[in-house]
């Protein structure tokens, strides 16, 4: 029995991009990937089964037991992994290019095949089988495009948070000249205040040299960013 997702109802589909980390969007690329190796696994040992060799049946069965999940888990999401977060893959999945059906597919057809291997059924497997073979350039062609758009998903997500870093730091610069100009009035009229402005004239100095660290430090980040 494997996890089926043939209807978007049964999706949890987000109403707006969330915020992802990069370990999130490594771990959708990765499961995205995983669907391309195992698919090509499961072909080879429903061949090998096909042609009675001692356990690629079980190994067979397995591999389309860790495609199915990697599916539901890229469709459905698992914990700290979401499901359909983007237009771009509600589209990939349910619009033209029926992304999700086509995997369905595949899942069903391979199903059958190794429900008939282990059945014994003589006639139908080859069939079935050159089928599942035939099955495979197509499959991968739509988990190719699927995986790219992932990545492309990564990319934008990793541009728009260095906007953010880059707008943040630059907030910071504008508040430290400030801080520093208002350091700089204060001295003078600590300056101007004598001995009675000694203390004020402490801490002014203080406040110049904290905003000196905060130059620093963005140079640091800019630089690391660049």
């Amino acid at each position: 029995m494997y996890l089926a997702v043939t209807d978007r109802s049964t999706l949890a589909v987000p109403t707006s991009t969330p915020e992802l980390s990069g370990e999130v969007f490594a771990t959708l690329i990765n499961l995205s990937g995983r669907r391309r190796f195992t698919s090509q696994r499961v072909v080879l040992y429903a061949v090998l089964a096909a042609g009675k060799t001692p356990g690629a049946l079980d190994v067979a069965r397995e591999a389309l037991k860790l495609f199915s999940e990697a599916h539901a888990s890229l469709m459905k999401g698992t914990k700290g992994v979401p499901g359909l977060f983007s237009p771009a893959l509600q589209n990939a999945y349910f619009g033209p290019p029926q992304g999700n059906e086509k995997i369905m597919g595949f899942i069903g057809l391979a199903d059958r095949v190794l429900h008939g291997i282990e059945a014994g059924w003589r006639y139908q497997i080859p069939v079935m089988l050159e089928e599942l073979i035939e099955s495979t350039t197509p499959l991968l062609a739509t988990l190719n495009s699927l995986t790219a758009i992932y990545e492309q998903e990564a990319r934008a997500h990793a541009k728009k948070m260095e906007q953010h870093l880059h707008a943040a730091m630059d907030e910071i610069k504008s508040i430290s000249k400030q801080a520093q100009v208002v350091a700089m009035n204060a001295r003078i009229v600590a300056a101007r205040a004598g001995d009675s402005g000694r203390e004020f004239a402490v801490v002014a100095t203080e406040l110049i040299a904290i905003t000196g660290d905060i130059d620093t430090i963005l140079q640091t980040a800019m630089a690391k960013s660049a």
